[in-house]
């Protein structure tokens, strides 16, 4: 077993590393406190950048213009974009579009490709993803009522969705909605395109998150489709293969956000420690001198190169036999680095003081907008019984 990263892409993320310290991380503050958005002229610039630099679309083809990195040296990459708040919007590889474009290269028909898919690539164009609705469960989506009816050669799509993460903004949504509703759970709903400008499609509101609604790449919409009419054309596979499709776009998507959530967690431990060590409590005696302090500082470091260790043996798995047989590792890496995360933001909160709940450090921010990472692609609870049940079924055979 060979755990060394080998030499092209230890090259590869060192470039990486020194656009985000160099030129990503102080442009955080204009650009968060204006709130983070493609639109922005710094964000454009940054972009301009890092498309020169030819680290554009860590997930995208090389010939639609991306880096073609498989899913392992994407995650080693999202480690390192995910030390900003902004690294992957300037990558151009941000959820949920990274996701949407995964699903739109493989279901998507040529002329599907070349309205969405292509501008998508090129960062000309934003897109959001409408699954969750706030009268159900978001935990289990084959319960959904949003409908998509078939009329001739159109689809009719009612409902309400929410947490439809950058719908503003957004040139179209994948929208997932029963087109069969007498069929099995899993095979009831489909995804189909719609843009954003259909009469009948309508962003009711931005959500506001630990008080902070957002704005453009991040915000959370609120939307309602009412009489909303596309083409069948517009559907994605085969009419009542939503579930897989989602499926198959959460599982690299879980490696994508678990190798972000430990660029969070490395930048959080990268200032508890200099705050650690600068910080005097009295005159020559530093918080680092003090054991609780050392305690968490060193219970940090195991959990993070623990946290990392898991994901990227998932990741192999995946890039070597598919995403069925990576199922339990992906949902064990959901939950466990979710709770590393949590754990080491809110050390390093405790070590600034007052200080880590101002905005003058990056700290607050990452506490407000990544404790939903216990939540969103499956609450942890979800995800533990899942991998329990797997378990013990095989004890009892």
């Amino acid at each position: 077993m060979d755990f060394d990263i080998p030499e092209p892409t230890r090259e590869l993320l060192a470039r990486v590393r020194q656009v985000i310290d160099e030129h990503v991380i102080p442009a955080e503050p204009e650009v968060m406190a204006a709130g983070p958005s493609d639109d922005l002229p710094e964000i454009k610039a940054l972009r301009a950048r890092v498309k020169a630099a030819g680290l554009w679309g860590p997930q995208i083809p090389r010939e639609l213009g991306g880096m073609g990195l498989a899913l392992l040296e994407h995650g080693m990459v999202s480690e390192e974009l995910g030390r900003s708040p902004i690294g992957h919007l300037v990558f151009g590889c941000q959820a949920p579009d990274a996701g949407n474009f995964e699903i739109l290269h493989k279901y998507g028909s040529a002329e599907q490709k070349r309205r969405w898919l292509e501008p998508l690539a090129a960062g000309e164009i934003r897109s959001c993803f409408a699954m969750t609705e706030p009268e159900l469960a978001g935990s289990n989506p084959t319960e959904l009522r949003t409908s998509a009816r078939r009329d001739g050669g159109e689809y009719v799509i009612d409902g309400h969705k929410w947490f439809t993460s950058g719908a503003d903004g957004a040139a179209f949504a994948i929208v997932m909605a029963v087109t069969n509703p007498d069929a099995p759970p899993h095979a009831r709903a489909s995804q189909i395109v719609v843009p954003t400008d259909t009469p009948g499609y309508q962003l009711v509101r931005n959500v506001p998150v630990m008080g902070h609604a957002g704005r453009g790449w991040g915000s959370h919409g609120e939307v309602r489709f009412t009489d909303c009419r596309v083409p069948v054309a517009n559907r994605l596979g085969e009419e009542g293969s939503g579930f897989l499709i989602a499926q198959e776009r959460l599982g690299p998507g879980r490696i994508h956000h678990c190798m972000r959530w430990i660029g969070i967690c490395e930048r959080s431990f990268e200032l508890m420690c200099r705050r650690a060590a600068a910080r005097e409590i009295a005159p020559g005696k530093p918080l680092a001198s003090r054991q609780i302090v050392q305690a968490w500082i060193a219970e940090s470091r195991a959990a993070i190169n623990a946290a990392r260790l898991m994901v990227l043996d998932a990741a192999w798995k995946i890039d070597r036999r598919g995403f069925a047989a990576a199922r339990e590792e992906v949902s064990l890496i959901k939950f466990f680095v979710a709770d590393v995360l949590m754990q080491v933001v809110d050390r390093a909160i405790q070590v600034h003081g007052a200080l880590g709940v101002s905005s003058d450090t990056v700290l607050a921010f990452f506490y407000a907008h990544e404790r939903g990472a216990r939540i969103y692609d499956g609450p942890d609870e979800v995800h533990k019984m899942v991998v329990a049940r797997r378990i013990t079924e095989r004890y009892a055979r």
